[in-house]
């Protein structure tokens, strides 16, 4: 055990210059960028994986639903030893958009900057550091893997896998493990590991309302005639209570792990301002797991400068339904939809259309498997233990593993801490958690051996 600690020792210096690396390229999936970094970013991840040992590494892509071709995949396969298991290390290498740059404290979010024992950069959390902690492993072990690897980085994750239900189809052959880590979460607090065994899923859905074949003046109108933007605003605030509940018949509710998350962490982590209360019901992680939220992401309408004194004709709103485990994405949009049908005021007409959508999950974290990744969690970190933990976003292709390698234990882990800051301004990765998230997997691929029965 030593030994193995002091390999990942060893291998950390090349593992933070290669995160560094992968941090400089803009590896945005998002229409409208140039998807030429991607690529690169494909590139540079197969070369990791080569020079980590792995014989077999291919770049992939697949046509999605939507009939565009998806963004490049790496997968890398090592076979396993007689008699051992293979275990399926995912994570993706596309990253969120960095936003505006004056709201970062460093020159170029992608330059990685280190602070106070944090590196900050777009995609150095999310989810580079997890691609990274896969090299670390494979590198720690070098010729002496106990156990077949196949790596999976995906490069669309973050705008939405259009293409990775066809992709995993595809190559199901090449996939097929028995156990699969997902390294795109993170840990309940810094100095806390987490499994996670829980998953929002998710519905974003366009809602259009309209009142007018076109503008018309404010004064001369304005009374008896209902403007579009008006009645989407009272529409949208139907979708809560007084308190702040979503009250969309139809959408499951269910209650959280055990866990007391402290008022003032949510303050701090998620930058509400003074006076501004919570809202909802009920413990926050329950608020934040296993409760439906339903979220304004952005309304089409004139700007208030550019605004004219007229009625609008027409108003268009994206939602965002976060749903709670247990439910499921088509009958919650069919859910959503009867909801605002029923609502919508003054007879506007109205549009409802899926986005996208994705279903939630959850995990019986029970098993020898399961026994052997908290084995290597609770060592890694020094003998503190993880905690089962719910998360409030969404991995909706964690179904998708379930239903096609349902006899596999997934694990769910990730690299992130409280203050990571994922999607954000100042996205960051703690370096000294990311040490024990390095050890801990490669004290996980030991033990998964080790605990392994055909």
């Amino acid at each position: 055990m030593s030994d193995l600690r002091a390999a990942v020792e060893a291998v950390m210096p090349g593992v933070r210059a290669d995160l560094e690396r992968l941090v400089t390229i803009p590896s945005v999936a998002f229409d409208g960028f140039d998807h030429s970094h991607v690529a690169t970013s494909a590139e540079a991840v197969a070369e990791l994986l080569r020079g980590a040992g792995m014989p077999d590494v291919r770049i992939v892509t697949a046509v999605g639903p939507s009939g565009k071709t998806g963004q490049p995949a790496v997968i890398g396969r090592r076979p396993a030893p007689p008699g051992a298991p293979t275990v399926l290390l995912y994570a993706h290498h596309d990253v969120q958009p960095a936003g505006d740059p004056a709201a970062w404290e460093q020159p170029d979010p992608f330059v990685a900057v280190e602070r106070d024992g944090r590196l900050y950069g777009r995609g150095a959390a999310d989810d580079k550091a997890g691609v990274m902690a896969h090299v670390a492993a494979l590198r720690a072990f070098g010729d002496d893997l106990p156990v077949g690897v196949t790596v999976f980085v995906e490069g669309e994750e973050e705008f939405g896998s259009d293409s990775l239900e066809v992709l995993i189809a595809e190559h199901r052959d090449l996939l097929a493990a028995d156990v699969i880590v997902i390294a795109d979460s993170g840990n309940w607090d810094v100095g806390t590991p987490g499994l996670t065994t829980s998953l929002r899923g998710l519905v974003n859905a366009y809602v259009e309302v309209r009142t007018l074949r076109q503008a018309v003046h404010s004064g001369m109108f304005g009374g008896p005639v209902p403007d579009a933007l008006t009645a989407l605003c009272r529409l949208l605030a139907t979708l809560h209570d007084e308190n702040g509940d979503v009250v969309v018949e139809g959408l499951v509710r269910g209650e959280a792990a055990p866990l007391d998350m402290p008022e003032q962490r949510l303050r701090d982590e998620s930058g509400m301002l003074e006076g501004v209360e919570f809202i909802g019901t009920g413990r926050l992680v329950e608020r934040i797991w296993s409760k439906p939220t339903a979220t304004v992401l952005g309304i089409d309408a004139p700007g208030a400068r550019e605004s004219a004194n007229a009625l609008q004709p027409s108003a268009r709103a994206k939602l965002s339904i976060r749903l709670a485990p247990g439910d499921n994405d088509k009958a919650a949009f069919e859910a959503l939809k009867r909801h605002l049908e029923a609502r919508v005021p003054w007879g506007a007409q109205l549009d409802v259309t899926l986005d996208q959508g994705g279903n939630p999950c959850v995990i019986d974290a029970t098993g020898p498997m399961f026994d052997a990744a908290r084995a290597a969690f609770t060592e890694a970190w020094d003998g503190v233990s993880p905690v089962d933990m719910g998360v409030g976003g969404s991995i909706p292709f964690i179904a998708t593993f379930q239903e096609m390698f349902p006899q596999a234990a997934i694990l769910v882990t990730g690299v992130e801490d409280p203050d990571a800051r994922a999607h954000g301004p100042n996205e960051s990765l703690h370096l000294g958690e990311f040490a024990r998230v390095c050890h801990a997997e490669a004290l996980l691929l030991r033990n998964v051996a080790a605990a392994w029965r055909p």
